[in-house]
């Protein structure tokens, strides 16, 4: 069987190396057997992506965005396997919610949003199905374009 990284790869991305977090925060934590993750920004070695630093997301770069939802939500899955060890250990993906930096006409938040949803969908199949908030704000973190929040159901462990 193939596993989720390996999907990940054959789809053209990497995993990011988890890094450590900018705040007074942790990346993720295990309750039981779900993950939530802290928002993730669409960083890339440490800096990041167009249009992430370019503040809000209009009609014209709406497509960066959905690239940058994509790299977010890598972000976010190394979150999770810094707490799980391993992502095939991920039964389900429970919800997804997308914050856009958004201009005050744009309202095609749901779009960009769909770049996360349809990469899990594809890394995770039927368990990538999830619920999902796309939420327009004003302002985010470093001038980010978008932040990406994750819960995910786990397999327990096996000491559990």
């Amino acid at each position: 069987m193939i596993s989720i990284e390996e999907k990940i790869r054959d789809a053209g991305y990497t995993l990011p190396s988890f890094s450590a977090p900018a705040g007074m925060y942790i990346p993720a934590i295990r309750i039981g057997n779900l993950v939530f993750t802290s928002g993730q920004l669409p960083m890339k070695e440490g800096k990041l992506i167009v249009p992430g630093g370019k503040g809000k997301v209009n009609e014209i770069n709406q497509q960066e965005a959905v690239q940058a939802a994509k790299t977010a939500l890598l972000n976010a899955l190394a979150a999770v396997k810094s707490v799980t060890g391993n992502l095939d250990l991920v039964e389900r993906i429970v919800k997804l919610t997308v914050f856009v930096a958004s201009e005050s006409f744009f309202s095609n938040q749901h779009i960009v949003a769909n770049g996360a949803s349809s990469l899990l969908q594809e890394l995770f199949g039927d368990q990538g199905f999830h619920v999902r908030s796309a939420v327009g704000v004003a302002e985010l973190p470093l001038d980010a374009s978008l932040e990406v929040e994750l819960i995910v159901e786990c397999k327990p462990f096996l000491s559990e």
